[in-house]
């Protein structure tokens, strides 16, 4: 597995976990009791997955209007590389919240990883029309580009759009490194 995937798998859990915790915490205020799933502290094991995998699956089974289900579903779906089963968890998540861009964007990371870059495009550029600014889906979109459709010019392209917005963060000097390797880089952007 090269650098770039790595760093995109990275990047993906954190934002997952970031969101989840966040839907979480709102899920605690604004949803009644029975509705709001109970998440381990520390889950991580296979074991905690699968034991959580269980319970959000029969929390949609009874609630299927149920999104923080749907979301957790997605997540841990992701994160325990089920990608055909994510995408379909973040579909119904979707369906319930069609303008969720961090789950729209996770849904593009497992189209992008069973080979549909195509879908994984659509998700992307579709997060970016509602929010020109969410660096989540700039920066996968640009992968994909570059990654997997060899389109270089394309890639450069949408990162540029991403260090208007964000030029020092971890994932800024990681696109601005893999810039240079394409080369061809401007030079406001150079080390």
């Amino acid at each position: 597995m090269n650098r770039e995937n790595v760093l995109t798998i990275v990047v993906a859990l954190i934002v997952g976990l970031l969101g989840g915790y966040l839907i979480f915490s709102i899920a605690g205020h604004n949803k009644a009791p029975q509705q709001a799933m109970s998440v381990p502290q520390g889950a991580g094991s296979p074991t905690d997955y699968q034991r959580r995998i269980l319970e959000a699956e029969k929390i949609v089974a009874k609630d299927p209007g149920n999104l923080q289900a749907w979301i957790q579903l997605g997540n841990d779906y992701f994160d325990t590389d089920q990608p055909q089963k994510a995408v379909n968890a973040y579909g119904k998540a979707l369906e319930l919240d069609p303008k969720n861009l961090n789950v729209m964007t996770d849904q593009g990371i497992m189209y992008r990883k069973i080979g549909w870059y195509d879908k994984a495009i659509a998700n992307f550029e579709k997060a970016q029309t509602i929010d020109p600014k969410h660096l989540q889906s700039l920066y996968n979109l640009g992968v994909v580009y570059w990654q997997d459709l060899k389109q270089p010019e394309k890639a450069k392209e949408v990162w540029m759009k991403y260090l208007q917005f964000d030029s020092t963060s971890p994932t800024a000097q990681q696109i601005q490194s893999d810039m240079s390797t394409m080369g061809n880089m401007p030079p406001s952007f150079k080390k």
